[in-house]
């Protein structure tokens, strides 16, 4: 999985004023994103795989494959807190061209360290394609533990975790602990760099909707050994972060894209789009 290295963008769903797929705003994200990303993810939770039908799922995944210009990688979000919902998901799903699914951990349930081993454990017995697993326990309200993680590193089946724990230390002891070919990736845009010099391959991105070429320069110098070069590509991105997430994702990097003129800043209820206070940040930003 070596095509897993450097950035990931966690793609956003742009939609029309009504609501629908605006799939113009989706190529030209695109065209976009391919000036510096080495692979796209499709219905993450930053494409509001929530509040997407099963139908625009598809289709949308279908859309990507066929305006893939740059021939990147796709991988594909199938995750969910109702395991056999999840189980059906990856069978009706056209997976052909993916590389990998992303499966976000079971949200709001809470299971134990066991349920989750057994969620995933399913998953990747029924996958004809790699899983990588997701910790994103800020949503979840769920931590896949370190402990869990390395179990779940031992299936043939499951190669990576996106780990958006925010929590070095367990990091530092999944990349310590991992069989070989186990892959560790950042699911937290500032925190790429420190977790690269302890043994991540890269980042599954928010920010590189807007910066692919920022989050270029982070992922190659951290992946040469270079990390004050790629800590300063990140210090570009301090700022602006924050305001990424105050009114929950993908609220704000939608504005930055509609500031871009690469598509409005829509999104799907229960989100609201971005605040004039809001706004008014990310411009005086930018």
């Amino acid at each position: 999985m070596e095509i897993l290295k450097g950035t990931g963008v966690a793609l956003v769903t742009p939609f029309n004023e009504d609501l629908s797929i605006d799939f113009d705003g989706l190529l030209k994200l695109l065209e976009h994103t391919a000036k510096g990303v080495d692979y796209y993810v499709v219905q993450g939770t930053t494409g509001e795989s929530a509040t997407t039908t099963s139908a625009e799922k598809a289709e949308i995944l279908s859309f990507v494959k066929r305006n893939n210009k740059a021939s990147l990688p796709i991988v594909y979000g199938i995750g969910g807190n109702n395991t056999q919902s999840v189980l059906g998901d990856i069978k009706a799903a056209n997976l052909d061209g993916v590389c990998a699914i992303l499966s976000v951990s079971p949200y709001y349930n809470k299971p134990s360290q066991e349920g989750i081993y057994q969620h995933f454990t399913m998953i990747a017995d029924a996958s004809p394609v790699p899983v990588i697993l997701y910790n994103v326990p800020g949503r979840t309200q769920s931590n896949i533990s370190a402990n869990t993680t390395l179990r779940l590193a031992e299936h043939k089946n499951i190669v990576a975790i996106k780990e958006a724990s925010g929590d070095l230390t367990q990091c530092m002891t999944v990349s310590k602990d991992a069989p070989a070919g186990f892959l560790l990736i950042s699911g937290d845009d500032l925190l790429t760099t420190p977790m690269m010099a302890t043994g991540a391959i890269g980042v599954i991105s928010v920010l590189a909707n807007a910066f692919p070429e920022i989050f270029k320069r982070i992922t190659k110098a951290g992946l040469s050994g270079d990390f004050v070069a790629s800590s300063q590509a990140t210090f570009e991105l301090i700022d602006i972060n924050p305001l990424m997430y105050i009114e929950s994702n993908p609220v704000g990097i939608k504005q930055v894209l509609e500031e871009f003129g690469i598509c409005e800043n829509y999104v799907r209820m229960p989100l609201l789009p971005a605040s004039e206070e809001l706004k008014v940040k990310i411009k005086s930003l930018l």
